[in-house]
């Protein structure tokens, strides 16, 4: 394990969210009224004012570069880094296949990524658009799964006998 390894896994305890809604994005009222600014909110697409490493306290240049780490300490940050960003009701997706040192750096980069934090849902971060041409995780992305079968989409119901039916 890289020396720096418990002192980041120990930062990274230090920014999960404390108890309670944050001041700053949380409105006076009840709780459904709340929920609706938050969507409401959401819905603007308005860019939120601060980044994520605002929020937590994290800075992106205290996390080593991945080729200073092996995979196994990248899969430990990882772990601990996600269980942080749930304590601020985020989540992330990435592709099962995608390698660790690529999903590292990406969680990483989002301390700099200017982010909405909720208080009656969770936001996540997905990053692809569905094109897997234009995907971020280039191969990896797991919508070349689903081009690259042959199922036929186009006709929904099998054909049926009405034999075949219970009624």
């Amino acid at each position: 394990m890289h020396p720096y390894i418990p002192h980041l896994l120990e930062d990274i305890m230090k920014a999960h969210r404390e108890d309670g809604p944050l001041a700053e994005t949380h409105s006076s009222g009840d709780d459904l009224e709340d929920h609706f600014e938050e969507v409401e909110r959401w819905l603007s697409a308005e860019e939120p004012p601060h980044t994520f490493g605002y929020y937590c306290g994290l800075k992106a240049e205290d996390f080593p570069p991945p080729d200073q780490l092996t995979i196994s300490d990248m899969k430990l940050v990882s772990t601990a880094f996600e269980k942080m960003m749930f304590t601020w009701n985020l989540d992330i997706s990435f592709p099962e296949k995608l390698p660790v040192p690529i999903a590292y750096k990406m969680l990483v980069e989002l301390l700099d990524t200017k982010t909405m934090i909720a208080n009656c849902g969770v936001v996540g971060f997905d990053f692809c658009n569905g094109d897997p041409s234009d995907c971020v995780f280039k191969e990896y992305c797991s919508c070349l799964e689903h081009l690259n079968d042959d199922t036929d989409f186009s006709d929904p119901l099998p054909d049926r006998d009405d034999e075949d039916l219970p009624f």
